[in-house]
């Protein structure tokens, strides 16, 4: 792990952006008290299929009817 105050963090961004891609952990300090860690996003994009669940819901057809339980009130 490694820590450094802000001001060196703006002066090596791109050094320690790469040892974050490497693994390592960065952490931003002010007054060497840790406010950010430095992390790479994760690169893999998970993409919905179309048709997955087709089947699993089923939809009656008085889906859209007034509920028992509210004819006093029409």
């Amino acid at each position: 792990m490694t820590q450094v105050n802000i001001h060196i963090a703006k002066a090596h961004l791109s050094e320690l952006i790469k040892k974050a891609l490497l693994g390592e952990e960065i952490i931003i300090a002010r007054d060497n008290k840790p406010l950010i860690k430095l992390v790479p996003l994760n690169q893999t994009i998970n993409r919905r299929k179309i048709g997955l669940h087709k089947g699993c819901v089923k939809i009656k057809k008085d889906f859209d009817e007034p509920l028992e339980d509210f004819r006093d009130y029409y």
